[in-house]
């Protein structure tokens, strides 16, 4: 007897960025009592899950993804006992609850941390990575850093402890030092930790950079200097990603962690979800992290398809986006993946606006694009992630100054360029397209001072855009982002072949046409999108769709269509037929 297909292939996830969401003191930070009182919002729109970003105790170097204590809620968002209340209220709802969980470094205020800071004798010394400076060179002076590779915030991975007299190694921001994964006791501690939460009751993990977590250590426990890279010109560090990206345990390790922590859960009935965030995946690799037959994890994000508009300076460099590539990535990552499963998304904490990356928007195609945007990833094999804002069409902010990002990736870099004499005009330009702060400005409820944010002043600013845009505004609009996505969701829970149809993509060299087809038995999907603010021709007779049902599109038909149809800037159509 065939086991029926886990839930979370029919369902739709929402992440809530907590400290943007909805704020009930006034304190200017949204908090979890904040969230169960926008619950209402997520079960109208019909999502499946509310993937949680950090809560726990933190310094808040990066937001949140410092964790100091795995097993508590910041005092700025909570308590555990609201953090409780939160669980059972989305389970009253018929939804799930997924933690983000940050387990490939820690804070540095973590106690773990603080006692193998203490002395090269710790117990807990070689929980974390501890080297000494390069031979030849003394330690805490440029160049004697254990390697040379460049970090994810700017400059060296490494920071030197002159009361041990050696560095430690932090792939993101100083205060996060890396975990060493190479010793079982982290595992183990790792794994105990996450059977904690789930006895707690939450549904599952987002598992932060967790293909990190695999350091290429050579036999005398050294880790070999980076390659030269463009983009890190000038900076006298080197590229070390293929010294800890998809390390050489990786898949042992992840193998261990599903069965310590998943495996009797899921022969008891009770069916988890675990989504790996995995910068520099392969799809090989994703391939075989997520089969089903050796059981790793659910999903994984890829990170090709947001790189596709990277220049050669890398995120910071954007490009504008070539749609046949696009195309031809999403095609191939819905093909490859056998029997694994896609996450599917354009926007999350750490990305721009979709619809200000890739869509327009202005006034005029704000709205069109959105939907359009929606469409065709809602529609794929998958999982979809919706990002708090997206639902109504949020755009990009374009603030004038640095002073006004908070960000520590945006302004270690905008410190670093401008030092290495780039016109600061032109990293401003760069940051406004592509920082992180951009997805993290309070959601916008309604036409109220900070978009009835907080009753306070906020810790990020609102968009500007609040008056006109917001949820208030959406769901008293029927042809609003929201409604569009609302039938989206629809779709997905009521037509099985957007869960399991198979995927074929048409027109693939079109550059401003995307169209695929779905298959399930003699149910067919077609998807056809003008992804362009111009019109452009689409001949249906070629797609086999002339007179079959639109079952959703962005615009009202016009009349007397032809063979060869017009789409209109932005407009796409969704057509079943048998």
């Amino acid at each position: 007897m065939t086991a029926p297909a886990p839930w979370w292939r029919s369902a739709v996830v929402y992440q809530v960025y907590p400290r943007s969401f909805a704020d009930s003191d006034g304190d200017g930070v949204g908090d979890l009592r904040g969230l169960i009182g926008r619950l209402d919002h997520l079960e109208r729109l019909g999502v499946d899950v509310l993937w949680l970003s950090p809560v726990y105790p933190s310094p808040q170097d990066d937001n949140g993804y410092d964790i100091s204590d795995y097993r508590d809620v910041d005092p700025v968002f909570g308590t555990l006992a609201d953090l409780d209340e939160l669980i059972e209220a989305v389970h009253a709802r018929g939804m799930r609850l997924m933690l983000d969980v940050v387990v490939n470094h820690t804070s540095d205020e973590h106690p773990w941390f603080a006692q193998s800071r203490a002395s090269r004798e710790s117990a807990k010394r070689d929980w974390y990575w501890w080297r000494p400076p390069r031979p030849g060179h003394v330690g805490g002076e440029p160049g004697a850093e254990p390697t040379d590779w460049h970090g994810f915030f700017s400059g060296p991975v490494w920071e030197w402890d002159e009361a041990s007299g050696e560095y430690y190694l932090h792939l993101f921001s100083a205060k996060q030092p890396d975990l060493n994964w190479e010793n079982p006791q982290v595992r183990a501690a790792v794994y105990e930790m996450l059977r904690w939460w789930v006895d707690r009751g939450v549904d599952g993990f987002r598992l932060d950079v967790i293909n990190l977590i695999s350091k290429a250590v050579r036999p005398d426990g050294s880790l070999p200097d980076g390659a030269d890279s463009p983009a890190l010109a000038g900076t006298g560090l080197a590229d070390g990603s293929a010294h800890y990206t998809n390390g050489p345990r990786l898949e042992e390790f992840l193998g261990e962690l599903h069965r310590e922590v998943f495996a009797g859960r899921a022969k008891r009935g009770d069916v988890l979800v675990t989504v790996g965030e995995m910068p520099g995946v392969t799809l090989p690799l994703a391939r075989s992290i997520t089969d089903p037959a050796t059981p790793e994890l659910d999903m994984v994000f890829t990170f090709e398809h947001v790189s596709l508009d990277h220049g050669p300076g890398g995120k910071w460099d954007p490009r504008p986006l070539a749609l046949p590539a696009l195309k031809a990535n999403l095609a191939a990552w819905q093909r490859g993946l056998g029997d694994g499963w896609n996450a599917l998304y354009w926007n999350n904490h750490d990305q721009p606006r979709i619809v200000s990356r890739w869509g327009d928007d202005s006034p005029e195609h704000r709205v069109t694009s959105a939907k359009t945007l929606g469409t065709v990833l809602h529609l794929m094999r998958g999982t979809p992630f919706v990002y708090q804002g997206e639902e109504l069409g949020l755009t990009n902010v374009s603030w004038s100054s640095i002073e006004d990002y908070r960000d520590v990736e945006t302004l270690n870099h905008y410190r670093e360029a401008v030092r290495a004499g780039a016109d600061p005009a032109d990293v401003l330009a760069a940051v406004s397209a592509m920082g992180r702060d951009n997805a993290r400005t309070p959601m916008p409820w309604a036409d109220a001072p900070h978009g009835g944010f907080t009753a306070g002043t906020p810790w990020l600013p609102a968009n500007p855009a609040y008056p006109e845009l917001n949820a208030a505004a959406a769901w008293a609009d029927p042809g609003s982002v929201l409604h569009h996505y609302r039938r989206l969701i629809e779709l997905r829970h009521t037509l099985p072949v957007v869960v399991d149809g198979d995927f074929d993509l048409l027109l693939p060299e079109h550059e401003q046409l995307m169209a695929y087809r779905r298959t399930l038995g003699t149910q067919v999907l077609t998807v056809v999108a003008n992804m362009s603010s111009a019109p452009v021709s689409l001949a249906v007779a070629g797609l086999g769709i002339a007179d079959a049902p639109v079952l959703l599109a962005t615009h009202p038909p016009l009349p007397d269509e032809s063979a060869d149809v017009v789409l209109r800037p932005w407009e796409s159509r969704v057509i079943l037929s048998a």
